[in-house]
């Protein structure tokens, strides 16, 4: 088995499972930090097949130390984004929030 062969290495920063739009932060975030098996981790993304879920799991094992690297940069630059969108929301963002706090007045005033 060739573990390259599972995946496709976009850029440093971005490697996807071969055949997807998957990354394997995505499937080891699963793993690591939910805990989730590799079935139940195959079972939620239809995309990947449990061969590759656990080709993803042994890449890991493999390169822990540089993935563990990837993995910090993924999470600080997702940390980053959601701290950046809950400062400046999209329109369609604001027009939720402002739906919902009508919807909640309202229910408060038949209340």
């Amino acid at each position: 088995m060739q573990l390259g062969n599972y995946f496709n290495v976009l850029s440093p920063d971005d490697i996807r499972i071969k055949g997807t739009r998957i990354g394997i932060e995505t499937i080891l975030y699963e793993y690591i930090y939910r805990c989730k098996t590799p079935e139940e981790i195959a079972e939620q993304f239809h995309t990947v097949t449990l061969e590759q879920v656990y080709a993803t799991i042994l890449y890991y094992l493999h390169h822990r130390s540089e993935v563990d690297a990837y993995l910090e940069d993924w999470l600080e630059f997702s940390r980053t984004m959601r701290e950046e969108q809950e400062r400046n929301p999209s329109p369609a963002r604001l027009r939720f929030r402002k739906m919902r706090e009508e919807q909640t007045d309202k229910q408060l005033q038949e209340s």
